[in-house]
């Protein structure tokens, strides 16, 4: 099956017709732009939601305390540690991403907390739980491209 997909299509009159368009939108939407579009809207989700947990540059709020206890009850560890994780997560994570730094390992990261969110917290949001697992999967497989200090350093 991987042979059927890989051949080149035959030239047909409607191949003449579509693969300048095609070449269009590649020229006009190159690859490292996608990859810098989809760092920033995937670090905005998260790091908007961590800015809700504080007050100031890093004081947790009694809300979100009050959230992780009473809403949250993620298992396995206490909901302080759980506010604690999660709220530093949300600013590091994110902050990484856009830079383009340790892209794959924070993608993951990202990945992981939306596994648990999705799991454990809001388990009927995964339309929305979906479309940010989309993003995540797609910087770990490809990284963050050119445009990013993974890139300046070489790292994959």
């Amino acid at each position: 099956m991987t042979e059927t997909l890989s051949r080149p299509l035959p030239p047909t009159s409607r191949n003449a017709v579509v693969q300048p368009a095609v070449t269009l939108i590649e020229r006009l939407l190159p690859a490292d732009a996608i990859s810098l579009t989809v760092r920033v809207a995937v670090a905005a989700v998260f790091f908007l939601s961590g800015r809700t947990k504080v007050e100031g540059v890093l004081t947790i709020t009694d809300g979100t305390y009050f959230l992780f206890a009473e809403e949250y009850k993620v298992p396995l560890i206490t909901s302080e540690l759980a506010a604690h994780l999660a709220t530093y997560a949300e600013h590091l994570f994110p902050a990484l991403i856009v830079l383009g730094l340790l892209t794959r390992v924070s993608a993951l990261a990202l990945l992981a907390m939306t596994l648990v969110i999705q799991i454990f917290v809001y388990p009927t949001g995964w339309p929305t739980h979906l479309l940010w697992a989309a993003c995540l999967l797609f910087l770990v497989r490809f990284g963050a491209g050119r445009l990013s200090l993974d890139r300046l350093f070489r790292w994959p």
